[in-house]
């Protein structure tokens, strides 16, 4: 990418055991051109988590400094924590012309939206409930009834796949990440995208 093209913001969304996170990974490690945003977080660090890698740790009165200074492009309250997106991070990395991913829930999806109209949602969407179930079970992480909580909320997250701009079905991991790819790729080489790299070589085609 060349300094004059502004990077795409894109907000990617999954009901747990649906892939999310590996794709993401995954789609990170196979270009330079895509960065993944860490966010703030006031939650305790877990083994094996690195800060500034995993998450921004962060305690609860620093965090709420940062909401009075307007520093959350969102922020949500989960479970006794919050967890924010830094606003100025994500504006630096966009205007340096690197693409953006937020991995977040549904409503974080949709403030997203709101704030800045043109970022792109996915989502994605294991290829059945039976493969999600078995998702969850093989983590091994987990007893019968926290599942089942997690496959209602999981139903309940699904439910807003219509709010995405994008659909991934993960069924084949693969086949999934090409997906990706190609949504990336496509956005790229939108009108709006090209006329902005190529405007020297448009004004020069014309004259």
């Amino acid at each position: 990418m060349t300094s004059t093209t502004r990077g795409t913001l894109y907000t990617v969304s999954a009901p747990s055991g649906a892939g999310k996170t590996s794709l993401v990974k995954a789609l990170i490690e196979s270009s330079d051109q895509v960065l993944v945003s860490v966010s703030h977080t006031t939650r305790p660090i877990r083994p094996g988590e690195h800060d500034g890698v995993n998450y921004h740790f962060v305690d609860r009165a620093r965090f709420q400094q940062m909401i009075s200074e307007d520093a959350f492009l969102e922020y949500a309250e989960v479970f006794g924590n919050y967890y924010g997106t830094s606003k100025s991070w994500v504006q630096d990395t966009l205007n340096n012309g690197c693409d953006v991913i937020l991995e977040i829930d549904w409503q974080g999806a949709h403030q997203i939206k709101q704030l800045v109209p043109d970022a792109i949602a996915i989502f994605i969407l294991p290829p059945s409930q039976s493969a999600l179930r078995e998702r969850l079970t093989n983590r091994g992480q987990d007893d019968n009834a926290v599942i089942d909580q997690r496959m209602a909320e999981a139903v309940s997250e699904m439910s807003h796949y219509a709010e995405g701009d994008y659909l991934v079905i993960n069924d084949e991991f693969d086949a999934a990440l090409d997906d990706l790819k190609v949504i990336l790729r496509s956005v790229r080489l939108s009108r709006s995208s090209q006329t902005m790299q190529h405007r020297d070589l448009l004004t020069e085609l014309l004259r």
